[in-house]
């Protein structure tokens, strides 16, 4: 089966779901530089080692990365100091790989090995107590990568299927209802 030429950039792309691309995931991203709405140096996780894969990818020059982005720096991953952490909950959602393990009012943790340092937990967290340090492993390889698409996946099918029930319940709820306001109506 052949891939189309948004999923072979797809597979080159760190896959930190970051969006200093400007776009909602590597997925997208891929898709824009595919079709030619997004150039190939919009990628601060994927650095210069990236933008030289995508160029030889689409047989075009190298660039640097674009400033506006971000800048190049070492595979990271969120850290919470837990001392600090009030259990607000709100660097849960974010996550773009549930790789943030709490409840409410409850201390967080990151769970370093889901990490893909995209730093969406940081800016969302009331008490500052999430900082980004340097991954063990500070290369991004396509192991990290394909890892890190899968959660990805995994997070985005747990959270339709979430919402899939939530419609079936409010359905349900909808029909009760009904069958109420029909049965006082008929009294």
């Amino acid at each position: 089966m052949s891939s189309t030429l948004a999923e072979q950039i797809d597979a080159l792309l760190p896959q930190t779901q970051c969006r200093k691309c400007g776009f909602a995931g590597c997925k997208p991203y891929a898709e824009a530089v595919a079709q030619g709405s997004a150039d190939i140096n919009q990628c601060p996780p994927g650095g210069e080692a990236g933008i030289g894969k995508l160029a030889a990818l689409l047989g075009v020059a190298a660039k640097a990365l674009d400033p506006a982005f971000g800048t190049e720096r070492p595979r990271m991953v969120a850290v919470i100091n837990e001392a600090d952490c009030i259990g607000c909950t709100k660097c849960l959602p974010p996550c773009p790989t549930d790789a943030i393990l709490g409840s409410s009012k409850h201390m967080h943790t990151v769970i370093a090995a889901e990490c893909t340092g995209c730093e969406l937990c940081v800016a969302p967290c009331p008490v500052n107590c999430i900082s980004m340090q340097p991954a063990a492993d500070p290369d991004w390889t396509a192991e990290n990568a394909d890892h890190g698409r899968r959660r990805f996946q995994a997070k985005n099918r747990r959270l339709a299927q979430q919402e899939a029930e939530k419609a079936e319940r409010l359905n349900r709820q909808k029909q009760l209802l009904a069958k109420i306001k029909s049965a006082k109506t008929s009294l």
